[in-house]
């Protein structure tokens, strides 16, 4: 008996068509084309995930040490104190707060010299 596979490579190559939405050219009509960039664009997304995590912390740093240096105190220095102090607040809040409540973050620093 021979077997088929008309649904199954079509339901296949539609999933990829319906992914490649979008893109220009081939690359959104053309099977082949499109299962390339597709690929790609799954790897992308996978590394700037990661990637993303990165970016925030180094934009809360960079918020964090503006605050302080404009009260005084380097970064460095405000986060080790912070430690030593035993006040524990992820850069996050941080920098929410630095950015936000300008009198909390005031306090904190205070609290910290």
């Amino acid at each position: 008996m021979r077997v088929k596979h008309a649904v199954s490579s079509k339901k296949r190559k539609k999933k990829v068509l319906e992914a490649a939405k979008g893109y220009w050219g081939e690359r959104s009509k053309k099977f082949r084309r499109a299962v390339e960039t597709v690929k790609r664009a799954l790897s992308y997304a996978y590394r700037d995930r990661r990637n993303k995590k990165r970016e925030f912390r180094s934009l809360w740093i960079t918020r964090i040490n503006a605050a302080s240096t404009e009260r005084g105190i380097p970064y460095r220095t405000f986060i080790h104190k912070l430690k030593e102090k035993n006040i524990i607040l992820s850069r996050d809040i941080l920098a929410k707060i630095a950015a936000e409540h300008a009198e909390a973050f005031d306090k904190i620093v205070e609290t910290v010299k």
